[in-house]
């Protein structure tokens, strides 16, 4: 007589994630139940490996327990692996076993997707992680799709060497900001989301210069790359969105605990 085998129970969402936002300058730490001010960082810059940032965080994080890790990579990511190593880090990336470094389950994920996922508010939206570099991704009904558009032609150069930090060196604060508003419009003329979000760390120097921007355009939080992180682990990882779009001021607030995710390159999320 044959025994029928008992259903296996989907795995418990981890209790206290730690995200790590790797960075060209600084890598940026925070456990879930902190608050945004209690985060962490070290410098990063072109010698750091793959080991020396997993030695760095483990330092910062001595006196935090946590039971997963997100990890924000600055470079495509493909089935939670880096595709090629960061143009502004040290070498080793491609290939690096990372929860094994950790000693605990981890997702990684591009950078921009991290901070977008952590944005999002349902419908469409386009997100531009303005930093060393340019970071892309776009969410369309709870899909997330993290896009490489930073090296792209544009003008004489690419998208990144004008609104990422060269462009930000050569040009000067007024005529960068010139350069972001007519890269937004571009890109959001292009693919047509509901609303663009803008973050990274340059994005504070738009603060007070929103003139320069199309209708549609939000200043995000870059605390928003640790709610990304939190989020990756927050539901069912087969869980699909109902299709969902609001006028965007009335566009409430999506909950950790309805952002669904996909461990391979394309990753759903769920708004109210």
């Amino acid at each position: 007589m044959s025994r029928a085998r008992a259903a296996r129970p989907a795995p418990a969402a981890p209790r206290t994630v730690l995200t790590v936002d790797i960075g060209g300058t600084h890598v940026k730490v925070l456990r879930s139940g902190l608050d945004p001010e209690q985060r962490r960082r070290f410098v990063s810059g072109p010698e750091l490996t793959p080991a020396a940032m997993v030695r760095g965080v483990q330092a910062l994080v001595d006196d935090w327990t946590f039971d997963a890790v997100s990890v924000g990579y600055p470079g495509p990511v493909l089935h939670g692996q880096p595709v090629h190593n960061p143009a502004n880090l040290g070498p080793g990336w491609v290939g690096f076993d990372y929860a094994r470094a950790f000693g605990c389950p981890l997702k990684l994920i591009n950078d921009a997707a991290m901070q977008a996922l952590g944005s999002y508010q349902g419908g469409s939206l386009l997100f531009l992680g303005l930093g060393t570099g340019l970071g892309t991704a776009l969410i369309v009904d709870g899909v997330l799709e993290p896009m490489e558009l930073a090296h792209l032609p544009y003008r004489k150069k690419t998208y990144e060497d004008y609104v990422g930090l060269r462009g930000l060196k050569r040009l000067g604060k007024k005529a960068w900001r010139r350069e972001v508003g007519r890269v937004t419009a571009l890109l959001m003329q292009a693919l047509a989301p509901d609303e663009a979000v803008l973050g990274g760390g340059n994005a504070a120097l738009l603060e007070g210069h929103l003139d320069h921007l199309p209708a549609g355009v939000r200043l995000g939080d870059n605390s928003n790359a640790f709610v990304g992180g939190f989020r990756l682990w927050a539901d069912d990882l087969n869980a699909r969105p109902r299709p969902h779009r609001q006028a965007r001021p009335d566009r409430a607030a999506t909950s950790a605990a309805e952002v669904p995710t996909r461990p391979a390159r394309r990753r759903t999320v769920k708004a109210k």
